[in-house]
């Protein structure tokens, strides 16, 4: 066991931890020739695609050391984006140091910090490592003083390198067989497993991944899943190279993998413990926090005969996404779907794109929103999820929502027009620091709700990408919202009803019926689309109706045969109207998310 390291890579999004781990891959000889290509712990399409890393991967790798030893490393990587933060939580229970990762041309920046954060409080050892150190624009300097300013280390702790060109990865490997100390545990305790992430796989069940704390696991042996009572026989066991490599033991210490033939996804819970049926442990390992989803959107099959279908991909998908939450839900527009829970607009555009690539699963998405808690006159808590949900009026006492906590940190320049933006979301100044001469921190305090439309790209619109923003969940706090429904021909969509601020009531009614407008195709009859809360309308546009021309073959006579002939026409269309129904395409859904472009 003191020849084994367990190390994650913390860091910001786009500070080029994949690309660095693809060198130290390369420095261990773990990946070689044809196996070799750019991300190689990425392995979704929709990572390489958008650039980011969306899961987290282990992988062992062999490393003989200058002092001639042979030593085990198990990395786990992680995602930078803050949805995803929920699987850095889990890969840093797993490990006993890290990586900071930090971009010689950027600088700190809050996702960073806040990751540190969690590594320090699960007593992580922290090797700094300045990365893109070949890139002219890199300020060496200036960000080793806000490395040492943070952590509290010394300067020649500090490793320069560049995932690209492969310098300093030599120098970041010794550093972790000597900085990182090895893990603690007991090969002959009762098996003590903590399981870290699990995937699906269609011919061999569900394959757990874990990190064993004490005891040794060998294949055949009845396992049991503490949180779950489960019983297994354990078919397969083994560790985690570029594919999964079966053995005849794991013992404590190392990361490897389970196969048991489970098929219900429900039965693996990640952060559960396993443990021996014969000589079990006493106390389950204490895992990461359970997950709160910030956002929530329902999702709806397109058709509605493939709502079982869509079941059972959205729990595939939760084996290998443990954030997502799902249950059951009706609409009166979309029939039967599922309310899902989030922890932001990306994580839910991720979800949606995985849902559609991995299970060919279409489907509608309505306006995502935020839980607020509604009290009644009589006292009644009522969580509410869905706009429908809220109670009348007449019963209502007050409404609270929720608010978090911003860190904002932008140069000095972008102050103003940061402020500005956060003001214009009900945002309170809490702190402003000056990290350097022109690197400033705001914290704010927010409403959840403002920040889940499109907060985050007008932040990186209006810093120009300098900006970075992390946040975390504070309390709840009185607010005067409204329900606000959009009405087609006098009918509610209740897809698209949102609760909103009072004062933004108007302008967002305003802009969805504009929207709505362009979106939605032109009938044979006229189409009313109005914005109302309870019985007032608010905004109102008009779909003019498709017209034939049914005066086109009078030519000459009376007036009174073409008038005859537009008021049998007005006749249809009123008659029509009445009957006719109003489809509201796909992107109307979408577009509403988009108001502001």
């Amino acid at each position: 066991m003191k020849n084994i390291r367990n190390f994650c890579i913390i860091a910001h999004i786009d500070h080029g931890k994949s690309t660095l781990a693809d060198r130290l891959l390369e420095q261990t000889k773990t990946v070689v020739g044809k196996e070799m290509q750019d991300q190689v712990l990425d392995d979704m399409d929709l990572e390489r695609e958008r650039g980011i890393t969306i899961k987290s991967h282990a992988i062992q790798m062999d490393y003989i050391a200058n002092d001639g030893q042979k030593y085990v490393l198990n990395l786990i990587d992680t995602p930078g984006h803050v949805d995803f933060s929920y699987e850095v939580s889990r890969s840093i229970a797993a490990c006993e140091g890290a990586l900071l990762v930090v971009d010689a041309t950027q600088g700190i920046q809050a996702q960073t910090i806040s990751n540190l954060y969690q590594a320090i409080n699960h007593d992580l050892e922290i090797i700094p490592v300045l990365n893109k150190m070949d890139m002219p624009s890199a300020m060496p300097d200036e960000v080793e003083d806000q490395i040492i300013e943070l952590i509290g280390c010394k300067r020649e702790d500090i490793i320069h390198a560049s995932g690209r060109t492969g310098m300093g990865v030599p120098e970041i490997l010794e550093a972790i067989v000597n900085r990182i100390p090895c893990p603690i545990g007991d090969p002959d305790a009762p098996l003590q497993c903590l399981i870290f992430d699990s995937v699906f796989n269609s011919f061999r069940g569900i394959i757990a991944y874990y990190k064993v704390v004490n005891g040794t696991i060998k294949p055949g042996e009845m396992v049991k899943f503490v949180a779950t009572g489960k019983e297994y026989d354990a078919d397969e066991v083994g560790v985690l190279r570029l594919d999964l490599e079966p053995r005849k033991e794991v013992k404590a210490g190392d990361v490897g993998y389970i196969i048991s033939g489970i098929k219900t996804s429900k039965e693996v819970k990640v952060g559960d413990t396993i443990t021996h049926l014969e000589r079990p442990c006493d106390k389950a390992i204490d895992g990461f926090e359970e997950v709160k989803p910030m956002v929530f959107a329902g999702i709806y099959p397109i058709d509605t005969e493939d709502y079982e279908d869509l079941r059972a991909s959205i729990e595939k998908l939760q084996l290998n996404d443990a954030s997502l939450t799902f249950q059951p839900e009706s609409s009166l527009a979309l029939g039967f779907g599922f309310r899902c829970g989030f922890l932001g607009l990306l994580h839910m555009e991720i979800v949606q794109e995985r849902l559609d690539r991995e299970f060919n699963q279409a489907v509608i998405t309505t306006v995502p929103n935020v839980p607020y808690k509604a009290y009644t006159r009589k006292g009644e808590l009522i969580e509410v999820h869905m706009p429908s949900a809220l109670p009348e009026p007449t019963v209502l006492d007050h409404v609270e929502e929720p608010y978090i906590r911003a860190q904002v940190i932008t140069k000095s320049e972008y102050v103003g027009t940061i402020m500005t933006l956060c003001m214009s979301k009900r945002g309170m100044l809490q702190k402003q620091t000056y990290l350097t001469s022109d690197r400033v921190e705001l914290e704010y305090d927010m409403p959840l709700a403002e920040i889940v439309f499109d907060f985050y790209d007008r932040l990186k619109s209006l810093s120009r990408g300098y900006a970075s923003f992390d946040y975390y969940p504070i309390d709840y706090r009185p607010s005067q919202l409204v329900k606000m429904d959009i009405l087609l021909n006098g009918e509610k969509v209740d897809a698209l009803s949102t609760l909103t601020f009072v004062d933004n009531a108007v302008i967002i009614g305003r802009k969805m019926c504009e929207k709505l407008k362009e979106l939605i195709p032109r009938q044979q009859f006229e189409v009313a689309i109005q914005a109302a809360i309870g019985a007032k309308i608010i905004a109102r546009e008009t779909i003019k109706a498709v017209r034939k021309d049914v005066t086109a073959k009078c030519y000459g006579g009376d007036v009174s045969r073409k008038r005859k002939l537009l008021e049998k026409q007005k006749e249809g269309k009123k008659r029509m109207k009445q009957i006719g129904k109003v489809e509201v395409p796909q992107k109307a859904f979408l577009a509403v998310l988009k108001l502001d472009e």
